[in-house]
């Protein structure tokens, strides 16, 4: 868990941080203004912020209307800790999503109170939101497969493949399950494809393609601005995923560690299952000829060290390969190029 300390006063900082990094399994940030604490709040998510009213440039209670207009933001418990106890001052901050006060100079028991209090009931919340945000997310995937007729085994197969490299590059266990649940969403944006394109039983023209490539950004469209942390993790994977390492990819161009590593991830993952899927324009290529493909992309299309990962478990990847195999009879292949 992370609470961000916000105040323009080092001293306060030092004692505020002093106590809560004794909160078991607490990070503590600290931000000496508003303004640049907003800025960090763009890229990264607290789980309770605690801010100081009176401050240079923005004050407290500016700093809670402008965070709470942002949709990821709407839950996090913000404390505003001040020498006021004007009624005026506090009702507004009330108003405005603060969920708490505390009164300077701070009382050390109850500021470790009122903030474990608070950390748990935002870990009740995500967790809550966690489960409602997976039922999502793998419906979505299912109403994707309904317009883009992929076997499902094919989304089986890319989301665990994408889970172990992510084990291989040394993700935490979390954050490996998180992925493997989001990667199943990296297509969901075809929904926007119209369906001459989508469905076309040949390879796409020129033309066709570049609408085609859309889908990347329409996926970000639908999932972005999520206040879970789940589906902003799918709404990254459905813009990132066709980004190439040397720039050469799409939809923005992106290159090396431009590309969110999550992106890099499923990219391997995705055209190595592709590649050795069937689909009506092509037999599948063996699993010889795709490895040497991903190793002749290193550092082109892939990132090297996702495919060095991907790598060094093939006899994990065979294992997947043949638990999750397609049943043409069953799940027609989708008829369309996959990368």
């Amino acid at each position: 868990m992370i609470a961000l300390l916000i105040d323009d006063n080092p001293t306060n900082l030092m004692l505020l941080k002093h106590r809560l990094i004794k909160i078991d399994g607490c990070e503590v940030v600290c931000m000496d203004s508003a303004v640049a604490a907003l800025a960090w709040c763009e890229n990264n998510t607290p789980d309770i912020i605690l801010t100081d009213y009176m401050m240079p440039e923005m004050d407290g209670l500016e700093f809670i209307a402008q965070l709470r207009t942002r949709p990821a933001m709407q839950d996090i418990p913000i404390v505003m800790v001040t020498t006021s106890d004007l009624r005026e001052i506090r009702q507004k901050a009330l108003d405005l999503g603060a969920a708490d006060f505390l009164t300077k100079p701070v009382d050390g028991p109850e500021l470790m109170a009122r903030t474990r209090n608070l950390l748990a009931l935002r870990a009740s919340r995500l967790a809550l939101h966690d489960r409602a945000a997976e039922e999502l997310v793998m419906r979505l995937s299912k109403a994707a497969e309904y317009r883009d007729p992929e076997t499902g085994a094919h989304i089986e197969r890319m989301a665990r493949y994408s889970a172990l490299i992510a084990r291989r590059l040394g993700f935490e266990a979390e954050a490996v399950d998180r992925l493997e649940l989001a990667a199943p969403m990296h297509d969901v944006g075809k929904v926007g494809i119209p369906d001459m394109i989508l469905l076309k039983p040949d390879r796409l023209t020129e033309t066709e393609f570049v609408v085609m490539k859309q889908h990347a950004s329409y996926g970000w469209d639908i999932l972005k601005d999520s206040s879970s942390q789940l589906v902003r993790l799918a709404a990254l994977i459905a813009r990132t995923h066709h980004e190439k390492y040397d720039g050469s990819g799409y939809p923005a161009g992106l290159a090396g560690e431009a590309i969110p590593m999550e992106g890099r991830i499923v990219a391997v993952a995705d055209v190595f299952d592709a590649l050795t899927s069937t689909r009506p324009y092509k037999t599948p290529w063996s699993v010889e000829k795709a490895v040497a493909f991903l190793e002749e992309q290193r550092g082109r299309h892939f990132d090297p060290a996702c495919v060095d990962a991907f790598l060094s478990d093939l006899d994990e990847v065979l294992r997947i390969k043949a638990e999750f195999r397609d049943h043409p009879d069953e799940n027609p292949p989708h008829p369309l190029a996959d990368y």
